[in-house]
């Protein structure tokens, strides 16, 4: 699973760490926040993280703290959900959830009440949430709204489909909606643009490539904000097996607007933008694409000093800078500044496996086992779930390269029993692994 965003609006209304949560401790599961909301009366809040969720710790950092998230707690069930646990895997395939952070509002039911994904910034977070609250519309009442000609909730349908990455159910739902409810929304310029978003996420899970670089074009045509970089990269992934003249040719008129979105939404002082590091690829990416070496190397300079200069010597001050800082040095390929950082962080964040893990496999990439082989020792300590067995499963290599066959082995006895077989993909790979 990755930590990039889902390409999507902030609102979209519709219907840890290993020491623990990202945030404030409450129920355990979903199943029991919906039992104490039941008793209360009171909705539930479900907060999807995880620890290598870079995303997830601007949240917690910048929006999900002092009196204006106090305030919620008191209004609502918060549940802290590790997306890597058992539970937190489950309730992610049952909701749909595709990327991290997610936000899901239930009812003391279980219907879905409304979801907010990917970061957002402080003012844009809790009026939405409170918007969600308010409505209390589920997913059946919107669409019961939106036959009956409601355009507000045509849309809202649509967002949740296109949040759920169900472009093709989305797109059927509106074609069946009555013709002068559709003859009202083809003059609506949001639904239009909703539109283009559902057949741009029906081409992207087929993988219809042609399709994904028509729609990804009339997106980008519009005022589509901080979302910006996610379809940029959409449209580089689709065309990437294109012939490089036409591609460049494809991809340079967005350049300028996604240029401009660094310059006002990014590289200042109060970013609007939250996910910068997004943005920072996304540019970074369509320069190489348009074999503008420089113009890669600059917007990643740019980042690197930027971020330096809002951490200070304080790797601590901000974990979402922080790991920004590692990404960006590891993306420009200055490989001798960020074997300086993973320490610092290894040293800065210790309770939790994450920089051990990453440090150690960019050493055994590099075929040094002996040096990655302790980092995973130390990293093994603190994984649980799904990111033990991804740990052991490096550790095996290690040791494999090393030529310790029999340790090996015990690895994978001692974390099979510790864990069970729960995540059977990631229990394959490590069993082959050992096998390799």
């Amino acid at each position: 699973m990755k930590s990039i965003p889902a390409p999507l609006f902030a609102l979209l209304l519709s219907a840890s760490l290993p020491s623990g949560p990202l945030h404030a401790a409450g129920p355990a599961t979903v199943d029991e926040a919906l039992a104490q909301a039941r008793k209360a009366h009171q909705p539930v809040l479900i907060d999807f993280s995880a620890p290598w969720c870079y995303s997830c710790y601007f949240m917690a950092t910048h929006v999900l703290n002092g009196k204006e998230w106090e305030t919620l707690r008191g209004n609502v069930v918060v549940a802290d959900v590790d997306a890597d646990s058992p539970d937190g895997n489950a309730w992610m395939k049952k909701l749909q959830v595709k990327a991290l952070p997610a936000y899901v509002v239930l009812n003391e039911d279980g219907a879905e009440l409304g979801r907010i994904l990917a970061e957002q910034p402080r003012e844009a977070f809790y009026p939405n949430v409170h918007k969600i609250l308010a409505g209390a519309n589920t997913l059946d009442a919107l669409k019961g709204k939106a036959a009956g000609g409601s355009l507000t909730a045509v849309g809202e349908v649509m967002a949740s489909f296109q949040a759920r990455g169900e472009g093709k159910a989305g797109l059927d739902w509106y074609a069946g909606l009555p013709q002068p409810v559709r003859d009202g929304a083809a003059k609506d310029a949001t639904i239009g643009l909703w539109l283009d978003r559902l057949e741009l996420a029906r081409a992207d899970r087929a993988e219809d490539k042609p399709g994904v670089i028509k729609a990804a074009q009339r997106v980008l045509g519009q005022d589509i904000g901080c979302d910006r970089p996610y379809v940029v990269e959409q449209l580089l992934d689709a065309s990437e097996k294109q012939p490089e003249a036409p591609r460049r040719a494809l991809l340079a008129p967005q350049k300028p607007r996604l240029d401009e979105l660094l310059a006002k939404q990014v590289f200042v002082a109060h970013p609007s933008c939250a996910d910068q590091r997004s943005s920072v690829l996304a540019a970074a990416d369509l320069d190489a694409a348009l074999g503008d070496a420089k113009a890669e190397a600059a917007v990643l300079d740019r980042a690197i000093a930027a971020t330096r200069a809002r951490l200070g010597d304080d790797l601590k001050k901000d974990r979402n800078a922080a790991d920004n800082l590692r990404v960006y040095l590891a993306r420009a390929r200055r490989e001798a500044e960020l074997d300086a950082l993973y320490p610092k962080l290894i040293a800065a964040y210790p309770d939790d496996y994450v920089y051990a893990y990453r440090y150690g496999k960019s050493l055994l990439d590099r075929q040094q086992a002996a040096k990655a082989l302790p980092l995973f020792e130390q990293a093994a300590d603190k994984a649980y779930g799904v990111n033990r067995l991804t740990v052991a499963t490096l550790r095996v290599k290690a040791l494999k390269a090393l030529h310790r066959g029999a340790d090996a082995e015990q690895v994978v006895a001692d974390v099979l029993e510790q864990n069970g077989r729960w995540f059977p993909e990631q229990v394959a790979k490590l069993e082959e692994a050992l096998k390799s």
